[in-house]
């Protein structure tokens, strides 16, 4: 296939996302925009059932409520594997949780857990940090605190997550298949 015609053809690898503008005097540069709609269509046209990239979506969102990063994504890959879920939707999904949201997201977590334990109080730092067994006490029941949050955000993100995710594939299929039809 010549180069010209590899630019151009729309589910190239991310490797080869380059474009050539006029005014480069046809030098490559990386596009944005054509890297995210490459990988967009590789999460559309997956080939599994809507259910399966549905409970793959929704254990990587799960997974992804939790503050244990670098593992986000392997645990929601097993999680999918324990589920028959789809696994790169589920290292998709992870991403509910990036470097952008991690702040509020997981200040949201841990007020969540604080409102089931039912614990409001503030923590004064400097009588945790006066001893070392205050400060495992208050580290002990901060990530109590934030791991309830967690799993409770997640579980509810997670179902909605799912019934989104069946959703959007069967309308995706059914729109390319009455496309198809139509042409035909």
């Amino acid at each position: 296939m010549p180069p010209s015609e590899q630019l151009e053809t729309p589910l190239a690898s991310p490797s080869l996302v380059l474009s050539q503008s006029p005014t480069t005097s046809g030098s490559a540069r990386f596009s944005w925009s054509r890297w995210l709609r490459y990988y967009y269509l590789r999460l559309i046209r997956l080939q599994s059932t809507p259910e399966a990239i549905g409970r793959g979506l929704a254990v990587g969102v799960f997974a992804g409520s939790f503050p244990i990063f670098g593992l986000q994504t392997l645990v929601a890959i097993l999680l999918a594997m324990m589920v028959r879920g789809n696994k790169l939707v589920a290292a998709a999904g992870t991403w509910i949780s990036n470097p952008l949201t991690y702040v509020p997201f997981f200040v949201f977590n841990y007020q969540v857990g604080q409102w089931i334990l039912g614990s409001h109080r503030h923590t004064d730092l400097k009588a945790v940090a006066s001893s070392w067994q205050h400060w495992q006490d208050w580290g002990g029941e901060m990530v109590i605190t934030m791991f309830l949050g967690c799993a409770v955000v997640g579980l509810i993100l997670g179902v909605i997550s799912y019934f989104v995710g069946v959703r959007l594939v069967q309308n995706y299929r059914q729109r390319r298949l009455s496309r198809s039809q139509r042409l035909v």
